[in-house]
């Protein structure tokens, strides 16, 4: 297959790519980057080649290396036109890259494994107050995009519209850290009935990190 994706299990920015590629039928390659056996095989010199900056998910498809979920989830949707995840209508589009950015770039990498190692080993933070740090950054965040969905004027089952979209691809693994960290969603209910009308899809369902063969 030309197509491969670097990703690993439990890596909220690959989530969301699986999911992408899930609601587009793409199948590729899986190769697998375990972040955390023998110091983090992402810094490595084999996948420090392939992307520099030492993250997943990267995909490769006929020569080309690309990193960033976004980059690649955009990528997909112009290349595979089919099942856009993108609306046609600009101020929709704008909206839904409004939703996406806002995980993928404010609450998703204060948060993100190597920030958390950073803070319990060179900060000396204990796991408890590692704890709070990761519920204050996710609830601020995610409470915002609650604000902000509701202020628009929620129509149909997913963040906007009735079909997912990118940023329902965003929001499921956000969510999903979420509930993996305990922290209290009670504030945010419209994007815990998102998230819950998202996993009944098998897109959704199959990407998830149990499902995933490098899953612990």
């Amino acid at each position: 297959m030309d197509r491969i994706l670097h990703t690993y299990f439990r890596s909220s920015a690959t989530y969301r790519v699986r999911i992408a590629m899930n609601l587009k039928c793409l199948d590729a390659e899986h190769v697998f980057v375990h972040l955390n056996r023998n110091g983090g095989e992402q810094f490595g010199d084999a996948f420090t080649a392939i992307n520099p900056q030492a993250l997943v998910p990267v995909l490769s498809e006929e020569g080309v290396k690309i990193s960033q979920s976004l980059a690649i989830i955009e990528y997909l949707d112009e290349v595979y036109p089919q099942v856009p995840l993108l609306p046609s209508a600009p101020v929709d589009r704008a909206f839904v890259r409004q939703l996406s950015l806002n995980i993928a770039c404010d609450i998703h990498p204060i948060n993100n494994l190597r920030v958390l190692k950073y803070l319990t080993g060179s900060m000396g933070v204990s796991e408890e107050m590692k704890s709070e740090w990761i519920a204050h950054w996710i609830t601020l965040g995610l409470e915002a995009i609650e604000a902000q969905i509701q202020q628009r004027g929620r129509i149909g089952a997913f963040c906007v519209g009735d079909t997912p979209t990118m940023a329902d691809c965003c929001l499921v693994p956000q969510v999903f850290s979420a509930q993996r960290f305990k922290v209290d969603l009670s504030g945010c209910p419209t994007l815990t009935a998102i998230f819950n009308t998202c996993q009944a899809l098998p897109a959704f369902a199959a990407a998830a990190p149990s499902r995933q063969p490098d899953s612990e």
